[in-house]
Protein backbone atom coordinates (compact mmCIF):
# COMPACT_ATOMS: atom_id res chain seq x y z
CA UNK A 1 0.00 0.00 0.00
CA UNK A 2 1.20 3.59 -0.91
CA UNK A 3 2.07 5.66 2.12
CA UNK A 4 -0.33 8.70 2.06
CA UNK A 5 1.33 12.23 0.98
CA UNK A 6 1.13 14.92 3.75
CA UNK A 7 -1.66 16.62 1.55
CA UNK A 8 -3.60 13.74 1.70
CA UNK A 9 -3.35 12.87 5.08
CA UNK A 10 -4.44 16.37 5.95
CA UNK A 11 -7.17 16.46 3.92
CA UNK A 12 -8.73 12.96 5.83
CA UNK A 13 -8.27 14.89 9.09
CA UNK A 14 -9.71 17.58 8.18
CA UNK A 15 -12.78 15.61 6.44
CA UNK A 16 -12.78 13.44 9.96
CA UNK A 17 -12.60 16.78 12.08
CA UNK A 18 -14.74 19.31 11.54
CA UNK A 19 -15.21 23.06 13.19
CA UNK A 20 -18.62 24.38 11.92
CA UNK A 21 -21.13 26.63 13.64
CA UNK A 22 -19.20 26.32 17.11
CA UNK A 23 -19.29 22.40 17.07
CA UNK A 24 -16.54 20.08 17.25
CA UNK A 25 -17.71 16.84 14.76
CA UNK A 26 -15.25 14.06 14.68
CA UNK A 27 -16.66 11.18 11.76
CA UNK A 28 -19.75 13.82 11.28
CA UNK A 29 -20.95 12.94 15.00
CA UNK A 30 -21.14 16.05 17.82
CA UNK A 31 -18.10 15.87 20.10
CA UNK A 32 -18.84 19.55 21.43
CA UNK A 33 -20.28 18.39 25.11
CA UNK A 34 -17.22 16.18 25.73
CA UNK A 35 -14.28 18.00 24.56
CA UNK A 36 -15.64 20.91 26.56
CA UNK A 37 -16.33 18.89 29.47
CA UNK A 38 -12.50 17.47 29.04
CA UNK A 39 -11.28 20.41 29.11
CA UNK A 40 -13.20 21.39 32.46
CA UNK A 41 -11.34 17.98 34.16
CA UNK A 42 -7.77 19.01 32.84
CA UNK A 43 -8.22 22.57 34.00
CA UNK A 44 -9.59 21.64 37.22
CA UNK A 45 -6.81 18.47 37.73
CA UNK A 46 -4.03 21.00 36.97
CA UNK A 47 -5.23 23.48 39.38
CA UNK A 48 -6.06 21.49 41.70
CA UNK A 49 -2.32 19.46 41.93
CA UNK A 50 -0.17 22.69 42.60
CA UNK A 51 -3.30 23.75 45.49
CA UNK A 52 -3.09 20.77 47.50
CA UNK A 53 1.09 21.04 47.19
CA UNK A 54 1.59 17.39 44.72
CA UNK A 55 -1.01 15.63 46.82
CA UNK A 56 -3.90 14.98 44.37
CA UNK A 57 -1.82 13.11 41.88
CA UNK A 58 -0.64 10.54 44.33
CA UNK A 59 -1.94 7.07 43.88
CA UNK A 60 -3.39 7.35 47.37
CA UNK A 61 -5.59 10.16 46.48
CA UNK A 62 -6.45 9.17 43.27
CA UNK A 63 -7.96 5.44 45.03
CA UNK A 64 -10.16 7.67 47.71
CA UNK A 65 -11.14 9.65 44.74
CA UNK A 66 -12.63 6.50 42.73
CA UNK A 67 -13.91 5.31 45.75
CA UNK A 68 -15.96 8.90 46.51
CA UNK A 69 -17.31 8.79 43.00
CA UNK A 70 -18.84 5.66 42.75
CA UNK A 71 -22.26 6.00 44.96
CA UNK A 72 -22.32 10.08 45.07
CA UNK A 73 -22.13 11.15 42.08
CA UNK A 74 -21.17 7.86 40.28
CA UNK A 75 -24.30 5.35 40.23
CA UNK A 76 -26.68 7.35 41.62
CA UNK A 77 -26.02 10.55 38.43
CA UNK A 78 -26.26 7.31 36.16
CA UNK A 79 -29.64 5.69 37.71
CA UNK A 80 -30.94 9.49 37.51
CA UNK A 81 -30.19 10.26 33.58
CA UNK A 82 -32.45 7.61 33.00
CA UNK A 83 -35.35 9.26 34.92
CA UNK A 84 -34.34 12.82 33.57
CA UNK A 85 -34.44 11.46 29.81
CA UNK A 86 -37.99 10.34 30.57
CA UNK A 87 -38.38 14.42 31.63
CA UNK A 88 -38.82 13.30 34.99
CA UNK A 89 -36.82 13.55 38.42
CA UNK A 90 -35.86 11.23 41.50
CA UNK A 91 -35.62 12.83 44.79
CA UNK A 92 -35.81 9.62 46.54
CA UNK A 93 -32.38 8.72 45.58
CA UNK A 94 -30.93 9.51 48.46
CA UNK A 95 -33.46 7.94 50.85
CA UNK A 96 -32.84 4.85 48.83
CA UNK A 97 -29.61 4.67 49.13
CA UNK A 98 -29.78 5.05 52.93
CA UNK A 99 -32.46 2.48 53.38
CA UNK A 100 -30.16 0.17 51.17
CA UNK A 101 -27.63 0.74 53.54
CA UNK A 102 -29.51 -0.17 56.58
CA UNK A 103 -30.90 -3.35 55.26
CA UNK A 104 -28.22 -4.72 54.28
CA UNK A 105 -26.33 -4.09 57.65
CA UNK A 106 -29.30 -5.34 59.89
CA UNK A 107 -30.08 -8.49 57.12
CA UNK A 108 -26.15 -9.23 58.03
CA UNK A 109 -25.47 -8.00 62.02
CA UNK A 110 -29.15 -8.26 63.26
CA UNK A 111 -31.38 -11.18 61.06
CA UNK A 112 -28.01 -13.93 60.31
CA UNK A 113 -28.64 -13.48 56.54
CA UNK A 114 -25.43 -14.55 54.05
CA UNK A 115 -23.43 -11.63 53.20
CA UNK A 116 -23.87 -12.05 49.47
CA UNK A 117 -27.61 -12.30 50.16
CA UNK A 118 -27.34 -9.19 52.44
CA UNK A 119 -26.08 -7.29 49.66
CA UNK A 120 -28.56 -8.82 47.32
CA UNK A 121 -31.47 -7.99 49.58
CA UNK A 122 -30.32 -4.86 49.33
CA UNK A 123 -30.21 -4.09 45.70
CA UNK A 124 -33.64 -5.52 45.64
CA UNK A 125 -35.10 -3.30 48.14
CA UNK A 126 -33.57 -0.50 45.74
CA UNK A 127 -35.46 -1.65 42.77
CA UNK A 128 -38.35 -1.75 44.42
CA UNK A 129 -38.69 1.68 45.58
CA UNK A 130 -38.18 2.72 41.91
CA UNK A 131 -40.66 0.41 40.82
CA UNK A 132 -43.03 2.05 43.38
CA UNK A 133 -42.26 5.52 42.27
CA UNK A 134 -42.06 4.72 38.79
CA UNK A 135 -45.50 2.60 39.00
CA UNK A 136 -47.28 5.51 40.72
CA UNK A 137 -45.57 8.58 38.43
CA UNK A 138 -46.91 5.96 35.14
CA UNK A 139 -50.13 4.37 36.31
CA UNK A 140 -51.60 7.69 38.10
CA UNK A 141 -50.06 10.56 35.98
CA UNK A 142 -49.21 12.11 39.08
CA UNK A 143 -45.93 15.22 38.63
CA UNK A 144 -42.24 13.04 39.76
CA UNK A 145 -41.55 15.82 41.64
CA UNK A 146 -44.63 15.26 44.35
CA UNK A 147 -44.15 11.44 44.21
CA UNK A 148 -40.35 11.39 44.27
CA UNK A 149 -40.79 14.13 46.91
CA UNK A 150 -43.37 12.46 48.81
CA UNK A 151 -41.25 9.27 48.67
CA UNK A 152 -37.50 10.62 49.95
CA UNK A 153 -39.61 11.17 53.23
CA UNK A 154 -41.55 8.26 53.58
CA UNK A 155 -38.35 6.01 52.96
CA UNK A 156 -36.21 8.59 55.40
CA UNK A 157 -38.78 7.71 58.33
CA UNK A 158 -38.79 3.88 57.35
CA UNK A 159 -34.75 3.76 57.88
CA UNK A 160 -35.87 4.74 61.56
CA UNK A 161 -38.60 2.03 61.83
CA UNK A 162 -36.02 -0.61 60.83
CA UNK A 163 -32.95 1.36 63.36
CA UNK A 164 -32.87 4.25 64.95
CA UNK A 165 -29.13 3.74 66.08
CA UNK A 166 -26.17 3.77 63.96
CA UNK A 167 -25.06 -0.25 62.61
CA UNK A 168 -21.75 -1.58 63.05
CA UNK A 169 -20.55 -4.04 60.54
CA UNK A 170 -17.22 -3.93 61.10
CA UNK A 171 -17.42 -7.49 62.91
CA UNK A 172 -18.21 -8.58 59.62
CA UNK A 173 -14.77 -8.76 57.33
CA UNK A 174 -16.27 -10.00 54.78
CA UNK A 175 -19.41 -7.38 54.53
CA UNK A 176 -16.69 -4.76 54.38
CA UNK A 177 -14.35 -6.17 52.24
CA UNK A 178 -16.38 -5.32 49.00
CA UNK A 179 -16.16 -1.48 49.74
CA UNK A 180 -12.29 -1.59 50.89
CA UNK A 181 -10.87 -4.02 47.98
CA UNK A 182 -8.54 -2.78 45.43
CA UNK A 183 -7.20 -4.29 42.70
CA UNK A 184 -3.90 -2.51 40.84
CA UNK A 185 -4.78 0.27 42.74
CA UNK A 186 -8.13 0.60 41.51
CA UNK A 187 -11.07 0.09 43.94
CA UNK A 188 -13.13 -2.74 43.42
CA UNK A 189 -16.57 -0.32 43.68
CA UNK A 190 -15.20 1.89 41.01
CA UNK A 191 -15.02 -0.90 38.59
CA UNK A 192 -18.50 -2.08 39.14
CA UNK A 193 -20.06 1.67 38.44
CA UNK A 194 -17.61 1.82 35.31
CA UNK A 195 -19.48 -1.82 34.50
CA UNK A 196 -23.08 -0.24 35.27
CA UNK A 197 -22.08 2.96 33.11
CA UNK A 198 -21.36 0.76 30.21
CA UNK A 199 -24.16 -1.46 30.22
CA UNK A 200 -25.75 1.92 30.77
CA UNK A 201 -24.90 3.09 27.69
CA UNK A 202 -25.31 -0.20 25.95
CA UNK A 203 -29.32 -0.59 26.88
CA UNK A 204 -29.72 3.03 26.09
CA UNK A 205 -28.27 3.29 22.66
CA UNK A 206 -28.75 -0.20 21.29
CA UNK A 207 -32.23 -1.60 22.65
CA UNK A 208 -35.75 -0.04 21.93
CA UNK A 209 -36.63 -0.18 25.05
CA UNK A 210 -33.52 1.86 25.83
CA UNK A 211 -33.67 4.05 22.53
CA UNK A 212 -37.65 4.50 23.69
CA UNK A 213 -36.84 6.14 27.55
CA UNK A 214 -34.93 9.02 25.72
CA UNK A 215 -37.74 9.39 22.90
CA UNK A 216 -40.47 10.09 26.03
CA UNK A 217 -38.63 12.68 27.69
CA UNK A 218 -38.74 14.15 23.46
CA UNK A 219 -42.05 13.93 22.90
CA UNK A 220 -44.64 11.55 24.95
CA UNK A 221 -47.71 11.95 22.78
CA UNK A 222 -45.56 10.82 19.85
CA UNK A 223 -43.86 8.08 20.90
CA UNK A 224 -47.79 6.97 22.52
CA UNK A 225 -49.13 7.10 18.91
CA UNK A 226 -45.96 5.17 17.37
CA UNK A 227 -47.57 1.74 19.64
CA UNK A 228 -44.93 2.08 21.97
CA UNK A 229 -45.98 1.88 26.03
CA UNK A 230 -44.85 5.08 27.33
CA UNK A 231 -45.95 3.28 31.06
CA UNK A 232 -43.09 0.31 30.64
CA UNK A 233 -40.37 3.27 29.56
CA UNK A 234 -40.88 5.59 32.47
CA UNK A 235 -41.52 2.19 35.27
CA UNK A 236 -38.01 0.79 33.52
CA UNK A 237 -36.58 4.64 33.99
CA UNK A 238 -37.05 4.30 37.90
CA UNK A 239 -36.49 1.18 38.14
CA UNK A 240 -32.80 1.30 37.11
CA UNK A 241 -32.21 4.35 38.77
CA UNK A 242 -33.54 2.35 42.27
CA UNK A 243 -30.88 -0.41 41.34
CA UNK A 244 -28.49 2.12 40.69
CA UNK A 245 -29.26 3.66 44.18
CA UNK A 246 -29.66 0.21 45.76
CA UNK A 247 -26.02 -0.74 44.19
CA UNK A 248 -24.73 2.60 46.08
CA UNK A 249 -26.27 1.58 49.40
CA UNK A 250 -24.71 -1.25 49.47
CA UNK A 251 -21.09 -0.65 48.32
CA UNK A 252 -21.28 3.03 50.94
CA UNK A 253 -22.37 0.27 53.31
CA UNK A 254 -19.66 -1.78 53.14
CA UNK A 255 -16.56 0.48 53.02
CA UNK A 256 -18.29 2.39 55.96
CA UNK A 257 -18.60 -0.29 58.43
CA UNK A 258 -20.83 2.01 60.62
CA UNK A 259 -23.74 2.89 58.56
CA UNK A 260 -26.14 6.32 59.91
CA UNK A 261 -29.72 6.21 59.63
CA UNK A 262 -29.13 9.66 58.49
CA UNK A 263 -27.09 7.93 55.77
CA UNK A 264 -27.91 9.54 51.78
CA UNK A 265 -28.97 13.04 52.86
CA UNK A 266 -28.89 15.28 49.60
CA UNK A 267 -27.42 12.96 47.94
CA UNK A 268 -29.55 13.56 45.34
CA UNK A 269 -28.66 16.93 44.43
CA UNK A 270 -25.00 15.94 43.53
CA UNK A 271 -26.97 13.45 41.70
CA UNK A 272 -28.50 15.92 39.46
CA UNK A 273 -25.84 18.45 39.79
CA UNK A 274 -23.86 15.67 37.57
CA UNK A 275 -26.23 15.12 35.16
CA UNK A 276 -26.76 18.98 34.84
CA UNK A 277 -22.96 19.27 34.12
CA UNK A 278 -22.60 16.64 31.94
CA UNK A 279 -25.37 18.51 29.56
CA UNK A 280 -28.93 16.43 30.18
CA UNK A 281 -32.29 18.81 29.84
CA UNK A 282 -34.13 18.30 32.78
CA UNK A 283 -36.99 18.92 30.90
CA UNK A 284 -36.10 15.53 29.20
CA UNK A 285 -34.89 14.26 25.98
CA UNK A 286 -31.84 15.32 26.00
CA UNK A 287 -28.74 13.81 27.72
CA UNK A 288 -25.73 11.03 27.43
CA UNK A 289 -23.77 8.36 29.20
CA UNK A 290 -20.42 10.09 28.53
CA UNK A 291 -21.16 13.28 29.67
CA UNK A 292 -22.76 12.31 32.92
CA UNK A 293 -20.02 10.65 33.32
CA UNK A 294 -18.01 13.12 32.76
CA UNK A 295 -20.28 15.23 34.88
CA UNK A 296 -19.31 12.79 37.85
CA UNK A 297 -15.77 12.92 37.30
CA UNK A 298 -16.04 17.16 37.25
CA UNK A 299 -17.50 16.83 40.89
CA UNK A 300 -15.41 14.10 42.19
CA UNK A 301 -12.34 16.21 41.09
CA UNK A 302 -13.92 19.29 42.73
CA UNK A 303 -15.18 17.94 45.98
CA UNK A 304 -11.54 16.26 46.42
CA UNK A 305 -9.65 19.36 46.16
CA UNK A 306 -12.34 21.43 48.37
CA UNK A 307 -11.82 18.75 50.76
CA UNK A 308 -7.66 18.98 50.72
CA UNK A 309 -8.10 22.41 51.22
CA UNK A 310 -10.14 21.80 53.84
CA UNK A 311 -12.55 23.89 53.09
CA UNK A 312 -15.57 24.32 54.76
CA UNK A 313 -18.44 22.44 54.01
CA UNK A 314 -20.83 25.45 53.67
CA UNK A 315 -18.23 26.96 51.81
CA UNK A 316 -17.99 23.78 49.45
CA UNK A 317 -22.07 23.95 48.83
CA UNK A 318 -21.54 27.80 47.93
CA UNK A 319 -18.71 27.03 45.87
CA UNK A 320 -20.67 23.51 43.81
CA UNK A 321 -23.75 25.79 43.58
CA UNK A 322 -21.37 28.64 41.24
CA UNK A 323 -19.42 26.17 39.80
CA UNK A 324 -23.03 24.83 38.43
CA UNK A 325 -24.36 27.54 37.56
CA UNK A 326 -21.10 28.36 35.34
CA UNK A 327 -21.86 25.34 33.59
CA UNK A 328 -24.70 25.31 33.13
CA UNK A 329 -24.50 29.12 31.41
CA UNK A 330 -21.77 27.61 28.97
CA UNK A 331 -24.14 24.82 28.01
CA UNK A 332 -27.03 27.54 27.52
CA UNK A 333 -24.64 29.99 25.27
CA UNK A 334 -23.10 27.23 23.46
CA UNK A 335 -26.33 25.71 22.07
CA UNK A 336 -27.89 28.52 21.20
CA UNK A 337 -24.58 29.71 19.08
CA UNK A 338 -25.17 26.26 17.63
CA UNK A 339 -28.73 27.32 16.85
CA UNK A 340 -30.34 24.40 19.20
Amino acid sequence: MNKLSSAEATSHLTRLVNFRRGRIEIAGKDVTMLVTLSFVVIVLALIANPLTNGVFFTAANRTNVLRQMTTVPGLLSLGMLFVILTGGIDLSVGSIVGFSAIISASATVHWGFPIWLAFLLGVATGAFWGFVNGTIIAVFKLAPFVVTLAMMTFIRGLIYVVSEMSISTRAFPGFTALGSAVIFGIPVSAMIMVLFFILGALFLNLTPLGRSIIAIGGNRETVRLAGISVPKGIITAYVISGVCSGVGGVLLASRLGNIQPSLGGAFELDAIAACVIGGAALAGGKGTIQGTAMGVLILAVMNNLLSLRNVDTYWQWVLKGIIIIVVVLIHSVGAKRRGL
